[in-house]
């Protein structure tokens, strides 16, 4: 990033004038702007990432120069559920069933989204999960955000189909990759969400990536949430992915941390209403040299609120992948409820790995445990295995699948699942 951040002043204001943004949206990016160099980076123990490329921005992408779009690129066709698939800044495909459209559901680009619906993205976007200036990294997010994705569900709204976006990162362009998933679930509402994030492409710059999921889930809103992470290995990225669930509302996560690149992540819950629930599951694999930092933690704010995470890694090589777990559960949250288990697999000598739980308990009446584990494939499950006729590589790649089940079997879609499969295996043969 250049040593005078107003420098980029000129460029944001000729994005956000090619996108048409409101007023306000602008006004954001240059309050953002502003605050960016005194606001302190965000704390991911174990990891130190503040001299990674997180601030390489493209000023041609700023000035609206966007790849040529030849063709609409090949992807799994989904039985007319909504879809929404980008190529860096452009949308160039989009899917909305006519039943859903007329119940009021918005599933659009962020900045159609700006213009159409302009009060109702407002009242979401960086107000309620994760604030502007929360730290460096979100305030960089607002300032030079390029692309995103706006998903709105109307009260008492069911979908029995999972709405899928796909966002592609041409990396031959050389731009940063600033995307924004705004998703709101009203009152009641219930459906399924899945995105991956896909490189495409080479190329020798670094690039940086800033990816900011919000989910705001109104009383009693059902969501399920999976995502699918395969981003290049030149391009280091911030992603924060984060749940606002008010009373008796749930979120499901299930993420897949599949990226060749450098990763540094926030995955949060924020249990604010009375009977609030999340169920967090991850599943990350490191190879080479790569580093993967992951915090997922869950904030039990309200009674009787449940948050349980689950995190299982893989480590090839000379890679490193820290997990650290944090349940906190906060003064006035009677019955809460707060688990965590994360385990590392190390499949190399020179792989490292640190799995490390943090319970924080200010309030009596409550449950809250902890399990923590690194090591090497179980001997046992080896012998047992080959002991039935398998060649050593092919069990230990059962006993790897067997130990990345858990976010598997929670994503909704079965091409997807077996598509997580292949990459999975893509991965740990590679």
């Amino acid at each position: 990033m250049k040593k005078n951040l107003q420098d980029y002043l000129g460029a944001v204001k000729v994005f956000s004038a090619i996108k048409e943004e409101p007023t306000w949206m602008l006004e954001l990016r240059e309050k953002a702007l502003e605050k960016i160099e005194a606001l302190p980076f965000p704390t991911i123990e174990r990891v130190k990432y503040e001299r990674w490329p997180l601030f390489n921005i493209s000023e041609a992408a700023l000035n609206g120069e966007t790849a040529e779009i030849d063709a609409v690129p090949a992807f799994d066709e989904m039985n007319n559920n909504p879809m929404v698939v980008q190529q860096d800044d452009v949308t160039i495909f989009e899917q909305l069933p006519i039943s859903l459209s007329m119940q009021g559901v918005i599933f659009t680009d962020l900045f159609t989204a700006m213009l159409n619906h302009p009060e109702l993205v407002q009242e979401y976007f960086m107000t309620k999960a994760v604030p502007m200036d929360e730290d460096k990294m979100t305030a960089a997010h607002v300032a030079f955000l390029n692309s995103g994705l706006f998903l709105y569900v109307p009260k008492n709204v069911i979908s029995d189909k999972p709405f899928e976006a796909i966002f592609r990162h041409n990396q031959a362009l050389g731009h940063h990759f600033y995307k924004h998933v705004l998703i709101v679930a009203e009152e009641n509402s219930e459906f399924s969400y899945l995105e991956r994030f896909i490189s495409e492409g080479e190329t020798t710059e670094k690039l940086a990536g800033n990816i900011v999921v919000e989910v705001i889930a109104k009383p009693g809103a059902r969501v399920k949430y999976s995502a699918i992470d395969q981003l290049g290995a030149n391009i280091s990225t911030y992603i924060n992915r984060r749940g606002h669930l008010m009373r008796d509302a749930s979120i499901e996560w299930a993420i897949g941390v599949m990226n060749d690149g450098n990763i540094v992540a926030d995955f949060d819950s924020d249990l604010v209403g009375e009977g609030s629930n999340a169920q967090v599951k991850v599943v990350a694999i490191s190879g080479g040299r790569q580093i993967q930092g992951i915090d997922t933690r869950v904030t039990n704010m309200a009674p009787h609120s449940v948050g349980h995470i689950l995190q299982h890694g893989v480590i090839r090589e000379r890679g490193t992948l820290t997990f650290n777990g944090i349940g906190h559960i906060l003064k006035g949250a009677k019955g809460a409820d707060a688990q965590q288990e994360s385990r590392i697999l190390m499949l190399s000598d020179h792989a490292r790995g640190d799995a490390n739980p943090v319970l924080l308990i200010d309030e009596n009446e409550v449950t809250a445990g902890h399990a923590a584990s690194s090591g090497r494939v179980d001997p046992d499950e080896m012998y047992y295995l080959m002991s039935r006729g398998l060649r050593k590589a092919d069990a230990e790649r059962l006993v790897i699948r067997g130990f990345l089940g858990s976010v598997i079997t929670a994503i909704p879609v079965k091409s997807v699942r077996e598509e997580l499969v292949e990459v999975i295996e893509g991965k740990l043969n590679a």
